[in-house]
Formats: C-alpha cells, sequence, structure tokens
C-alpha cells in the first residue's frame, strides 16, 4: 500500500471560500518530486456523493518512478466544499469551472518542498480528461505535457453537447502550447471513435499539439481502461514515450 495523505486545500472560487479534499501520495524521501496531478470524472447523480478518488493503478504506476500523485476533487465533488454546476452544454465553460479548481491545488502543491516545480503533468480521465485540456491552455509554470484519459463531458439534455466539446477542444488548442497524449477506445460508451476523431482535428488543426492513441475495444467499455490494471499495457508504453519526449522521468526507482 502507498502511504496515503489528504489534505483540505483552500480555494475561494467565485466568492465561495471552501476546501478541496486532496489526495497526496508520495514516494520515500523529501523529494523534491515530479508532480502529477490527476483529474477525477464524474459519476450520475449528487456529486458529493461520490466517493473521493484515489486512482490506484496509475497513482502506483508513477509513484514507483519516482513521483508524486495528487488529486484534487473539484469544487462540489466528495469532502470538497461548493455545488457542482452543471453546464455540460457549454464544455467551453464546464471545462474552466473544472480548471480553477484544479488550479487551486496547483497553487497550493507547488509551494510544497517536495514538490519539483519544474517538472509537473497534468492529467485525467473522462471530466477529468476535459479539465485537464481546460487546464492545459492556461500558461503555468512547470507544466511539460497533458495526459488526457477519454477526456469530455456529456449531457443527456436537448443540446448539442457533441458540438459544444468539439468547439471548446478548438479553443483550448489555438491557447495551447504543451504537448499532450489522448487515448481513447474503440468502445467507449461516453466518447466514441468519430467524436474522438473530431475533438482531436479540432484541437490540432487550431494549434494544439497532440498525439492520439485511437487503441481498439477494451472490456465491456473502453472508458474504464486507465482505471484498470489490465489498462496498463495499453496506455504506459505510449506514455513513457511521451513523458521522455517531454524531458519527464520513467526510470521505476522503487517496486513497491
Amino acid at each position: 500500500m502507498m502511504p496515503e495523505q489528504v489534505v483540505a486545500v483552500p480555494a475561494d472560487i467565485g466568492g465561495a471560500h471552501i476546501t478541496l479534499q486532496t489526495t497526496i501520495y508520495k514516494p520515500s524521501g523529501a523529494g523534491p518530486f515530479p508532480v502529477l496531478f490527476m483529474n477525477h470524472g464524474k459519476s450520475g447523480g449528487d456529486a458529493h456523493l461520490q466517493p473521493r478518488a484515489t486512482f490506484p493503478v496509475i497513482s502506483r504506476e508513477f509513484v514507483k518512478r519516482g513521483y508524486a500523485v495528487v488529486i484534487p476533487m473539484r469544487m462540489g465533488f466528495a469532502g470538497s466544499g461548493g455545488t457542482y454546476v452543471n453546464s455540460h452544454c457549454d464544455a467551453k465553460n464546464n471545462g474552466e469551472q473544472q480548471a480553477n479548481s484544479l488550479f487551486f491545488a496547483m497553487q497550493y502543491v507547488m509551494k510544497q518542498p517536495w514538490a519539483d516545480q519544474k517538472h509537473v503533468l497534468i492529467a485525467g480521465q473522462s471530466h477529468g480528461g476535459l479539465t485537464a485540456i481546460a487546464a492545459g491552455s492556461h500558461e503555468i509554470h512547470g507544466v511539460r505535457g497533458i495526459i488526457n484519459f477519454a477526456g469530455g463531458v456529456n449531457s443527456r439534455s436537448h443540446c448539442d453537447w457533441q458540438g459544444a466539446l468539439v468547439d471548446a477542444f478548438r479553443q483550448w488548442g489555438a491557447a495551447t502550447k504543451v504537448p499532450s497524449i489522448w487515448f481513447y477506445g474503440a468502445n467507449d460508451k461516453h466518447f466514441g471513435p468519430q467524436l474522438a476523431s473530431d475533438m482531436y482535428q479540432a484541437y490540432t488543426g487550431a494549434g494544439g499539439k497532440a498525439q492520439l492513441v485511437a487503441y481498439g475495444p477494451f472490456k465491456k467499455d473502453a472508458h474504464t481502461m486507465s482505471s484498470s490494471p489490465d489498462g496498463v499495457a495499453i496506455w504506459w508504453p505510449e506514455t513513457e514515450r511521451f513523458l521522455k519526449s517531454v524531458g519527464m522521468p520513467t526510470e521505476i526507482k522503487n517496486k513497491d
């Protein structure tokens, strides 16, 4: 088991003074460690009833390579304060709102003596992938790359949420300077291959630097790939190449 620390990160979002429930995993030692900020998705129903995200598979792969992994629960989720605002039909606004929570967690962590301020990654799964892409469009010191695991936000409302997603990714692509790697599977039940391709074409067409890993089907739903131990064989080799290309470490430092 990795040693786990849960902290309450202070945040002021839209005038709401809240704390963000944030999980931290670190290797042994004093650091400084490169930092991976990993962003969670959204379950159905009340966001406060969603459990605190820990991403055990992803966290383990990075911690054993010497990274600190930071997983902030965004405003309104799990034990974080405030209320989640549903704006799924406006993907751009939704992503920016989610990124606001992440920024407070990043400000807190990057002041810690164990954090390497020059070697930072932003990653996320599903709604967290949207968060990562949105955050990456802002120039943040030390961020070298973005990892997007099946990122997006979908709506059951009667609106063109797919078109809104494509448009949001186009705008983020035009504003983003750091490279990214994206993973979308053939049988993803939320964001299928055509939508993933459309988002990618919009993002890169606007100037964003990204690599799309469009892998085949994964079990019953590729949306769960990054959380499964069986998914490591899909995402790690490509991620390792990506990390090396942006000057981030990949060597295993401890087996635990």
